[in-house]
């Protein structure tokens, strides 16, 4: 490793951002605001670090991240459970903003994570939409779970609320289809993805927003990022259960209502559970693998730009 390579580790809290440089190890503390993120940009300037990582704290991280996005600083966002699995590996059990700082850097240094491009401001914002919505549908369905064992003024309010809800969600349905078409990239992918059977405008929507890899890597790292593919599990002469690990949970839920239809609807999805469930496997189990074959089949379609065509031979 050269000694100009610097690798800088960021703790993300509401109202600090504690940083650690390697291999100085050199520390600071910033306020996690407007002004504080810009005086850690001009820092970032002046010590050109090889990479920087931050921990995905329920999106604490966004404004910093893209800010040094923005100066074309090389960001990666870890997931915490590799920053902590690795910090009890090298034998650091403590825990404070600081010591966690220097554990992330110190995971960049060594483990090197991969610099991806982050979401532009249109991107982010269709990924909050689509949040929005999923909690929207969330407090209308504990509504509807109210209303049935409610009673007068009780009952009119709850009746009132999942009007206003329903009207909400109308509106979200209605942005987030403005949104796709006013991008004509987007416009063209979503064509493309909805042109096959069960890939409905929610599942093409949250592929375009949340997973902008889709296309870019080859279909046993997408299925890896997503959670669809399975991980191994043996030790000399035991082999145990594969089971999928990790990945996009969003990602992962509406792909999941996405192959019921599918199931029904595309006969290659159809075709394909048929044969592992005729074969004796659990309905997870086929219902999993045929998540990842319409992943890879969306990822082949996007990278080579060519829409659904099926021939029964």
């Amino acid at each position: 490793m050269a000694k100009s390579e610097r690798f800088i580790g960021i703790d993300v809290s509401k109202d600090t951002l504690d940083v650690h440089v390697l291999p100085e190890g050199k520390c600071f503390v910033f306020s996690n605001d407007i002004d504080g993120i810009a005086t850690l940009c001009r820092k970032f300037g002046r010590l050109r670090p090889k990479l920087v990582v931050l921990e995905a704290t329920g999106g604490l991280q966004i404004p910093v991240a893209c800010a040094l996005g923005i100066k074309k600083h090389p960001v990666s966002v870890i997931n915490p459970r590799q920053a902590r699995d690795f910090a009890r590996a090298t034998g650091r059990l403590a825990k404070t903003d600081k010591i966690d700082a220097q554990v992330v850097a110190f995971f960049g240094q060594q483990v090197r994570p991969e610099a991806r491009p982050l979401k532009d401001e249109q991107t982010q914002e269709l990924s909050a939409l689509l949040s929005r919505r999923k909690h929207l549908i969330g407090m209308l369905v504990m509504e509807k779970n109210r209303l049935a064992l409610s009673f007068g003024s009780v009952r009119n309010d709850i009746e009132q609320h999942i009007t206003w809800l329903e009207e909400r969600l109308d509106e979200i349905n209605s942005r987030l289809g403005k949104s796709v078409r006013s991008s004509p990239i987007w416009r063209e992918q979503d064509n493309l993805l909805r042109s096959v059977p069960g890939v409905g405008e929610v599942l093409s929507t949250s592929l375009l927003a949340n997973l902008p890899e889709l296309g870019k890597l080859d279909r046993r790292s997408i299925a890896a990022l997503v959670g669809v593919a399975p991980m191994n599990c043996d030790s000399g002469k035991y082999r145990g259960k594969r089971r999928t690990w990790g990945g996009r949970s969003d990602i992962r839920a509406v792909l999941y209502m996405a192959i019921m239809t599918a199931i029904r609807f595309n006969p290659v999805i159809s075709k394909f559970y048929k044969r592992l469930t005729d074969a004796g496997k659990p309905h997870k189990v086929a219902a999993t693998a045929s998540m990842r074959k319409l992943l890879t089949i969306l990822n082949s379609m996007v990278r080579t730009g060519q829409p659904w065509a099926y021939s029964p031979s």
